[in-house]
């Protein structure tokens, strides 16, 4: 394997600011937490790129380090925007794979990575994060990303979480034992950390496939509760909050123009939900009702989602 630390640059003024971070953090007995997401594969709902944005715009982040887009991102797949303006070419906005340090609302420092999913290389990527993680003393990893599932928008929003750090998130149902699912490079980083030792939470929340496509801030705000509740961070969530009931008004106004199909549909997911909510002792919510996805109809599910995706972005 090539050397990892080939893949990125490090922002002088960043470090600096991060090791100021980590003096304060030794201080309180703790390092730091890093939160992690990347574009481009599943995120129903838009749950983790909702995230993502609402804590760099309200955490004045830095750059700590850029990864080598160029030998990361694919530009065919995913072509970055340019401006033409009458004659000539004004404007380009290329990928960016960042690690930033932000600060949470009572200003404590966390560290983001965020930018689109890597394309290739993804266990010289994985690599070279686990490098930045032992380099900053990093205590805690977590990721986050939405998936498709047949609930109703009209329960309350479910999460499974994952990783080596259960204690951090006790108390959420089980709703399947096994699944096999498309990859990715935001699971294989949470794999080959855990491999080597270090602690890793992930939550997947719970977007009823029906607007799976479009943003559900409601899916955005259980992740930031779940992710401050697991790492002690106070979070900003004021604006999405605000965006849940407006988003939930909006569902209903285009349900009750619809032709009552997907209302029935709804109603018939309102009951499976209610018949199973009672049932987290249980080994797997799935189990209860063959109505409900199966680990199989659900890895089905995340490559009819992925490949619609990839059909609008073309």
């Amino acid at each position: 394997m090539r050397d990892p630390h080939e893949l990125y640059e490090l922002e002088p003024a960043g470090v600096a600011a991060v090791a100021v971070a980590q003096e304060a953090a030794a201080d309180a007995d703790s390092g730091l937490v890093l939160l992690y997401h990347f574009e481009g594969f599943m995120d129903a709902g838009e749950a983790g790129t909702q995230v993502v944005a609402h804590l760099l715009e309200h955490g004045s982040p830095q750059v700590v380090a850029r990864f080598d887009h160029d030998r990361l991102v694919d530009y065919r797949a995913r072509r970055p925007a340019m401006v033409f303006d009458r004659e000539r070419w004004t404007d380009y906005d290329p990928p960016e794979i960042l690690l930033q340090l932000v600060k949470d609302s009572v200003g404590a420092p966390f560290l983001v990575l965020s930018g689109p999913e890597p394309d290739t290389e993804w266990e010289l990527f994985s690599a070279a994060v686990r490098g930045l993680i032992e380099r900053f003393d990093v205590r805690l990893a977590v990721d986050f990303h939405g998936i498709p599932m047949g609930v109703p928008h009209t329960r309350p929003v479910g999460l499974t979480p994952h990783g080596t750090r259960m204690d951090l998130a006790s108390g959420y149902p089980k709703w399947f034992d096994q699944a096999q699912v498309p990859g990715s490079a935001q699971a294989l980083l949470e794999y080959r950390l855990a491999e080597s030792g270090h602690d890793v939470l992930g939550f997947a929340v719970h977007v009823p496939h029906y607007i799976a496509r479009s943003a559900y801030p409601s899916a955005a705000v259980v992740i930031l509760e779940a992710v401050q509740s697991a790492t002690g961070l106070v979070l900003p969530g004021t604006e999405l909050r605000l965006r849940v009931d407006e988003v939930h008004a909006e569902i209903e106004e285009q349900l009750s123009q619809g032709d009552g199909e997907l209302r029935s549909a709804i109603r018939g997911m309102e009951g499976q939900y209610d018949a199973v909510a009672g049932a987290d002792d249980r080994d797997s919510l799935l189990a209860e009702t063959a109505d409900l996805p199966s680990a199989d109809e659900l890895g089905r599910r995340f490559e009819e989602f992925l490949a619609e995706h990839e059909r609008d972005s073309e």
